[in-house]
């Protein structure tokens, strides 16, 4: 199976998929702007399998660290140090820095086509001497295919938001406890009390002036925490030139000045939240901008689900139930994969126990529970 870097081939790919993460242009528009690259840590090693008309691709990076991934194994990478073994390079199949279930190949993949593609990516793990391979949020389809290539599973919890036909935010709000609907509308109702106003844009909506004000919170926000952004202002430009029907920009004004965004990417049947930053503090407004605007957004477009990101308990008092997502594993040396098996035996009985104090922690009215 040949490698291949995606900005060089990407038109033998479909540029019509339902998921706007593995669209020809979000992952060519990744390398061409330098976001996946050599220098960044994620240098394209991307499998194609070529059955029928159509070629199928996998998105596939040899990584020389653990960051943009949201599959923590600093651990892992640690115990392989520990025993004078490097840990990096590792070969990752993932949508880089999108912690968002998904599919992992450009075509709906078959069980025979699993059982090629794991055999494939193990040789290359082997006969390029990277410690193992790595498949990342990977669909409900794909991963139980998977489960079959015998790969270390991993389980981890995120917060999604699921349409239950509401009629509007309101409707939403009726299955929640008395207490919990009063907080709900208390947080929404300080956002007006300290002159704030939230606008929606779209696609083509969207102004390049728009956008780099955007780009200044997304950038300030990282900044904070002493880091640069993954992302560079030419990806943004670039993604709204060349898929503008996914984008959705939710923008906070005080007055007429813009002071926090956040932008989502949309589906026919869901919305996903990725990207945030403001300047200065405002009570709620993330909670405002980051998911109560695209739980509204839902409702008015009937999508069927809202996933607004990795982690963030706070989530739940909000609507956004725990949902399981899916990693799978397969390292070369064979006592590391062994004690990997292990740890995601053990661990997923501790995030099993996580979930279901989760779902007891959901504001929703105990009639509505286990809906």
């Amino acid at each position: 199976m040949p490698t291949v870097t995606w900005h060089a081939h990407w038109a033998a790919a479909s540029g019509t998929q339902h998921n706007p993460f593995l669209r020809s242009s979000f992952l060519s528009t990744l390398e061409q702007t330098g976001v996946c690259s050599e220098n960044s840590g994620w240098q394209p090693e991307h499998l194609s399998l070529n059955e029928g008309d159509q070629p199928l691709w996998m998105p596939m990076y040899a990584k020389t660290h653990s960051w943009g991934e949201y599959v923590f194994d600093w651990s892992w990478a640690h115990a392989y140090e520990q025993h004078g073994l490097p840990y990096y390079p590792k070969l990752v199949a993932a949508i880089p820095y999108t912690p968002s279930q998904g599919p992992r190949a450009t075509q709906p993949l078959t069980a025979s086509q699993v059982i090629t593609l794991a055999g494939a990516i193990e040789d290359r793990v082997r006969g390029q001497a990277y410690s193992g391979a790595h498949l990342l949020f990977p669909d409900t389809e794909t991963a139980e295919l998977w489960r079959q290539t015998g790969w270390a599973e991993r389980c981890d919890v995120q917060f999604h938001w699921k349409n239950r036909n509401y009629r509007d935010f309101d409707d939403f709000l009726d299955r929640f406890s008395s207490r919990k609907r009063k907080n709900t509308r208390k947080e929404r109702r300080s956002i007006t009390d300290q002159g704030l106003n939230l606008r929606c844009y779209e696609g083509t909506d969207i102004s390049l002036e728009t956008l780099h004000r955007f780009y200044v919170f997304y950038h300030a926000t990282y900044l904070k925490r002493g880091r640069q952004g993954y992302l560079n202002r030419a990806f943004f430009e670039q993604l709204l030139a060349r898929q503008p029907e996914t984008l959705v920009l939710f923008m906070a004004y005080e007055g007429e000045e813009a002071v926090a965004g956040a932008l989502c990417f949309r589906d026919e049947t869901s919305l996903y939240g990725r990207y945030w930053g403001c300047l200065a503090e405002y009570n709620n407004l993330h909670f405002e901008t980051c998911y109560y605007q695209g739980i509204d957004y839902c409702i008015r477009n009937g999508l069927q689900r809202f996933d607004p990101g990795t982690q963030g308990e706070h989530k739940v008092a909000r609507g956004f139930e725990p949902t399981l997502t899916h990693s799978f594993h397969w390292l070369a040396h064979p006592d590391f994969k062994d004690a990997v098996q292990r740890f995601c035996d053990e661990e997923a009985e501790m995030v099993a126990n996580y979930r279901q104090q989760m779902i007891e922690a959901l504001p929703f009215k105990a009639t509505a529970d286990g809906e």
